[in-house]
């Protein structure tokens, strides 16, 4: 059984308008927007890991690289998995609606490219929407391919730069160039954006990733997160990807 069937049933377009619609809530309302992505994410998960292995994911111990402030370890611990989220910025760990990591899990303060982690140590290690923000983002993943135990699931999945939301709340001015958008935002808003490119963005593309993936020798899986499995075949067109696929996910078993 390859190992997105179970999630592929579970992408379908009520999905996608669902995912997409919250997304316009990040700022105004993160809890409502993060809550969602948050038990979207563990779906995922749990289904990748049982597509994987054929056993349940509760009981597992899950790594989260970039964990935020807390939606992520409420959702995971929830689902029954022994959450550890790994976040270098004590203010977005404080973040959240009660000033706390979400009240569930263990939180780590600590680099995506040095975690404090032994070798093969995890079950699972999740990146969700982090990769495009570091700027040595196969370092990252290389970090999470070595904590994580040989047959476990590593997913890392970002936003790719010349996607739709690429600029993230720099808009579609990103196609400018990402210098000139975060130029522009600064000038407009009276401060530099929260993603700054050069600094806390980066241009990650998907043949970046897709490379990345395939030379680690671990690569099991590739496919956009928010589209329906009937679109996923934009993941193997070059070129026509990087516009189309706003964010990659690669799934990969060390």
């Amino acid at each position: 059984m390859p190992p997105t069937s179970l999630f592929a049933r579970r992408a379908t377009l009520r999905r996608s308008v669902g995912l997409l619609s919250s997304f316009r809530f990040e700022q105004s309302d993160p809890a409502r927007f993060y809550g969602a992505l948050a038990d979207d994410t563990v779906d995922m998960v749990t289904d990748l890991w049982t597509g994987l292995t054929a056993s349940t994911a509760a009981g597992r111990t899950v790594i989260d690289v970039g964990g935020g402030p807390g939606y992520f370890a409420s959702a995971f611990t929830a689902a029954g998995m022994a959450y550890i989220g790994v976040e270098p910025d004590p203010g977005e760990m404080h973040a959240g609606p009660a000033g706390t990591p979400g009240g569930a899990g263990t939180f780590v303060r600590a680099s995506g490219t040095a975690l404090p982690f032994a070798d093969a140590s995890v079950d699972i290690c999740l990146s969700s929407n982090v990769a495009e923000h570091v700027a040595q983002p196969w370092r990252l993943g290389n970090e999470m391919l070595r904590v994580t135990r040989p047959g476990g699931l590593v997913v890392l999945s970002y936003t790719v730069w010349l996607g739709p939301f690429g600029g993230h709340e720099m808009g579609l001015t990103h196609y400018l160039g990402g210098a000139r958008a975060a130029d522009r935002y600064a000038r407009r808003h009276g401060h530099r954006p929260k993603n700054d490119y050069g600094s806390s963005l980066f241009a990650v593309s998907a043949a970046d990733g897709l490379r990345w993936g395939r030379s680690t020798g671990a690569l099991v899986a590739a496919f956009p997160r928010y589209h329906p499995r009937w679109a996923w075949w934009m993941t193997e067109v070059p070129g026509f990807r990087e516009f189309t696929v706003s964010n990659l996910v690669l799934v990969l078993q060390p």
